[in-house]
């Protein structure tokens, strides 16, 4: 198996635990916070891939880490350290993540502008972008590039929706030559 579809079937089998127990909130904060720690802590990550301890080891301080956290989160990183799975900790997390964006119908979106953005101007882009790409509201995550030199650009997927002064330069200057 490749290890996308190892860290489905743990994600898909957490998700249900989290729809069945109607934890799903709170368990994506708390994976939110283990992919946190797995991706930025490298002690931990060392920890984690040695070789050297033992997977009873391992278990302890995977335990210890993440004492509170939800008991179907840690069973679930508990049985992944067993059957040496740690590697697919983070892309678990991201596919739970996508699951539980899918159902609650939000949509990641990365918004370029030459400044940052307000709270109600990216209200204001997630309620016009949302419904163009079939979902309720966007997570936007708002990246500063001043190359683009007014105005913004999104990307949901891969959807580009360009609005921006750069991005209408280059269209007339395609028209013009082309």
């Amino acid at each position: 198996m490749t290890s996308s579809i190892v860290a489905k079937r743990y994600a898909l089998a957490l998700f249900q635990l989290a729809n069945e127990h109607q934890l799903l909130d709170q368990m994506e904060d708390e994976l939110r916070a283990v992919k946190d720690v797995v991706n930025h802590d490298s002690e931990f990550k060392a920890v984690l891939k040695t070789p050297k301890l033992s997977i009873q080891k391992k278990k302890e301080i995977v335990k210890e880490a993440f004492a509170s956290v939800n008991t179907y989160v840690i069973n679930t990183l508990l049985i992944m350290v067993e059957r040496h799975r740690e590697d697919e900790i983070t892309g678990m997390v991201e596919h739970f993540l996508d699951l539980s964006d899918e159902q609650k119908g939000i949509a990641e979106a990365k918004v370029y502008s030459v400044r940052p953005l307000t709270d109600e101007e990216k209200n204001a882009l997630s309620a016009t972008f949302a419904a163009k790409v079939g979902k309720q509201s966007l997570r936007i995550e708002n990246i500063v590039d001043s190359n683009l030199l007014g105005g913004v650009k999104l990307r949901i997927g891969n959807k580009i929706f360009d609005g921006s002064l750069r991005g209408k330069l280059d269209r007339l200057e395609r028209q013009l030559l082309g």
